[in-house]
């Protein structure tokens, strides 16, 4: 078994929600830990990972002789519709430990964030009424994840899958969210060492 830490770099601002508002400041918060500090919740990093996977292995042709080994680490769904656990285990995506404690350190979180303000256009040109949203988004940065558990004979499909992903968050089709997924490195989970 393998565990494998890769980095999330965001090329552009994106956001996670939390599913709370700021009341009439903004409409949708990303989420933040117990600091303040932005992270990507590991079961969002699952599911946008087990899309991908289902995408790619339907491009290359190799669904359906991949199926068992997909559903053997991201779990699945049994006859009886209920959920079997896969090995995998997602992490948390997160700043580096060094930027996240200087962040918090100085009281800086604020300035990782910022606010966008949207509006509905009518066919006559003019914003619909009460069709203004804002949300917070979080500037550009790299943040940090592991999989861990992941059999031997999967890790250059993992690899392929995070190359796969090139946006997430809301409003992907806007432009938030480009990022490009990297496997930092991949380390035997017996040994503890890299491979």
């Amino acid at each position: 078994m393998k565990n494998i830490r890769y980095q999330i770099e965001f090329f552009s601002r994106w956001h996670c929600g939390s599913g709370l508002s700021a009341g009439s400041d903004v409409d949708a918060l990303v989420v933040k830990d117990k600091n303040g500090m932005p992270f990507i919740p590991g079961k969002t990093l699952k599911g946008l990972f087990r899309e991908a996977m289902e995408d790619y292995l339907t491009l290359s042709g190799e669904a359906e002789k991949l199926e068992s080994s997909i559903c053997s680490i991201l779990g699945n769904l049994d006859e009886k519709g209920e959920f079997s656990k896969g090995t995998a285990f997602f992490s948390n995506a997160a700043l580096c430990p060094t930027e996240y404690d200087e962040i918090v350190r100085c009281k800086a979180q604020e300035f990782m964030y910022q606010s966008v303000s949207s509006t509905a256009i009518g066919k006559d040109g003019v914003a619909d009424e009460h069709s203004l949203r804002r949300i917070q988004v979080v500037v550009p940065c790299a943040l940090e994840a592991e999989i861990l558990n992941i059999p031997d004979n999967m890790t250059d499909l993992i690899g392929k899958t995070l190359a796969m992903i090139k946006r997430m968050g809301v409003d992907r089709h806007r432009g938030m969210g480009r990022c490009q997924l990297t496997i930092v490195e991949i380390t035997d989970k017996e040994k503890g060492g890299k491979s």
